[in-house]
């Protein structure tokens, strides 16, 4: 397995670098057309170029839509996710997975190991696509290995 190599890679090595941010005061209408226009289903929530909150699609649905609240009028810091669950970029892949798991989250800020500024975002999706990948592999090996027994 050449990628995963339990806690030794770093997730900062294969986080998405292009994060879709936005800042606390704006309004959730602006937010939205964010997301809309980048095709995402969540902006970092920023301030002083640090992660302080994720808002997502759900919260938007239960927050402001289900709560009958003006998308225009509502500021994003009313609704996001305050509690926010983040990684630095040294840590490990099963790191990850673990925080992942036990915070009940698909999406976590990574932050840089020296000022906790954000460097990335890592989705369960993307762990699901590496380790998609090395599975892959470690078939190709498999039947590799099967071939060669054959022609003994």
């Amino acid at each position: 397995m050449d990628k995963i190599k339990e806690d030794k890679m770093g997730v900062g090595e294969i986080c998405n670098r292009e994060v879709v941010i936005v800042a606390p005061e704006e309004s959730v209408l602006t937010a939205t057309r964010l997301m809309k226009n980048h095709s995402v289903g969540c902006l970092v929530v920023i301030k002083d170029e640090r992660p302080v909150g994720i808002l997502t699609d759900r919260d938007i649905a239960i927050r402001v839509v289900a709560s009958s609240l003006n998308p225009e009028q509502t500021i994003v810091q009313e609704v996001m996710s305050s509690k926010l669950v983040k990684i630095r970029e040294d840590q490990g892949i099963g790191d990850t997975i673990r925080l992942m798991r036990s915070a009940s989250v698909r999406r976590i800020p990574v932050v840089s190991d020296k000022d906790d500024s954000l460097v990335g975002i890592i989705t369960l999706d993307d762990l699901l696509d590496l380790i998609a990948e090395e599975m892959d592999e470690l078939v190709k090996l498999i039947r590799r290995q099967q071939a060669q027994s054959f022609r003994v």
